[in-house]
């Protein structure tokens, strides 16, 4: 019998934005076919980044936050303490996987993270994410190298929102957002962490390696 996909899961804390970007490029880089794959989940300082193609028209009054121009899909976004990062590094090959139910199957993590606090969130095929009552909740932006992904997915927790309004969050003109905190739950974020990786893992069918 075939064994199942295992991924190492790494909580790394409150990162530097651009230092961990290096890494996961370096990471995918130099992988090979028998390279594991990783999920990281972090925190990154405040920082604004701008995928590939994205349009400065977005980027409001960045102040004093820095901005970073990177080589995600999508248009700009914030990142700040408080809100849950995680990046899955996966062989999208190996896994038999394509960008579409990879996205679904993130997407549906935090879906179904969600309802077990009883809030009905929601996907939208025309912009990525996932949404309460029509404000984004978490973010989405990969990139896909030599058949494998990084970047990831975004969920605020427990965050000053105050910087979204700096931009138009994802290209969209007036999109507000949301976080868990503002519906209702009072978790911290490493607990948000284990419950979605959790999730994540299974919607995947991969397991946990320690």
């Amino acid at each position: 019998m075939t064994p199942a996909p295992s991924a190492v899961v790494r909580h790394l804390g409150l990162v530097e934005y651009v230092p961990t970007w290096r890494q996961m490029q370096q990471f995918t880089d130099k992988r090979t076919p028998a390279t594991s794959d990783e999920i990281w989940s972090l925190q990154h300082p405040s920082v604004f980044t701008l995928g590939m193609n994205a349009s400065r028209d977005h980027l409001l009054a960045p102040g004093n936050i820095p901005v970073v121009e990177i080589d995600r899909g999508g248009q700009v976004t914030y990142h700040g303490p408080g809100q849950l990062v995680v990046y899955p590094l996966l062989d999208l090959d190996r896994l038999g996987l394509n960008v579409r139910r990879l996205v679904t199957a993130l997407e549906q993590s935090v879906i179904d993270l969600a309802a077990s606090w009883g809030i009905e969130a929601y996907g939208r095929r025309d912009a990525p994410g996932v949404y309460v009552d029509d404000r984004k909740l978490a973010s989405l932006g990969l990139r896909i190298r030599k058949g494998c992904c990084y970047h990831g997915l975004a969920l605020n927790v427990n965050m000053e929102l105050e910087p979204f309004g700096r931009i138009n969050p994802c290209g969209y003109r007036g999109l507000q957002v949301t976080q868990l905190a503002e519906l209702g739950v009072h978790v911290s974020v490493e607990e948000t962490a284990d419950r979605l990786i959790t999730l994540i893992l299974r919607a995947l069918g991969i397991t946990s390696l320690p």
